[in-house]
């Protein structure tokens, strides 16, 4: 009588056992689907736009390159980019100031200009020689591009040296001519001395 009874028992409460585990099994699933959904959610979305393009600078390329003009090219983009981007040297590209005064490596900002004088052409120095105090005899000093100019040119500017010009060439780009200042690449009565020889573009 007494087995009869557990028998009873188990055959009673067998199917509410199994629906009761089944629901365990379903709410369980349920707590961690609806888990995966809120991480994924919540997960960083980058537009793929940043992933795609980077940013531009616009450079004027002019002188004795093949096509002049203005080009668009990859921010972080080189002096090399440039010619490139132009076709190439001219023919008549002077080729004294391009092995002397211009650094292929610079890396260029948005609105550079990059200029590439013709054979004969007497640019910042080229011509000239080095004289006792570092200056560049002969050279043309004003409206030296802070942001484009080459070391022989910065270094032809009154009160500056081969260190100052390397200070000048490494703090660009600059937003404005009073960077220098501001910056102390250079001090002030060097700053008063070249101010009107220095340009920005």
């Amino acid at each position: 009588m007494f087995s009869l009874d557990i028998n009873e028992l188990i055959n009673k409460y067998k199917i509410p056992g199994a629906l009761t585990l089944v629901g365990i099994v379903l709410i369980t699933g349920g707590l961690f689907l609806s888990s995966s959904q809120n991480k994924s959610q919540h997960a960083p979305q980058f537009p793929k736009e940043s992933l795609v393009q980077a940013k531009k600078i616009m450079v004027d390329v002019s002188g004795a390159v093949k096509n002049p003009g203005v080009y668009g090219l990859e921010s972080g983009a080189r002096v090399e980019d440039a010619i490139k981007a132009s076709g190439g040297f001219d023919e008549k590209a002077n080729a004294e100031y391009i092995s002397k005064s211009l650094n292929m490596a610079q890396t260029l900002s948005d609105g550079s200009k990059v200029y590439v004088p013709f054979t004969g052409e007497q640019v910042g120095g080229v011509s000239g020689t080095s004289g006792s105090d570092g200056n560049v005899a002969g050279a043309k000093t004003s409206s030296v591009n802070i942001n484009t100019g080459t070391q022989i040119e910065l270094e032809a500017l009154p009160g500056i040296g081969p260190v100052t010009a390397s200070k000048i060439i490494s703090g660009r780009p600059y937003q404005k001519i009073d960077d220098l200042l501001n910056q102390k690449t250079v001090s002030k009565s060097v700053f008063e001395k070249i101010k009107d020889s220095i340009t920005l573009y």
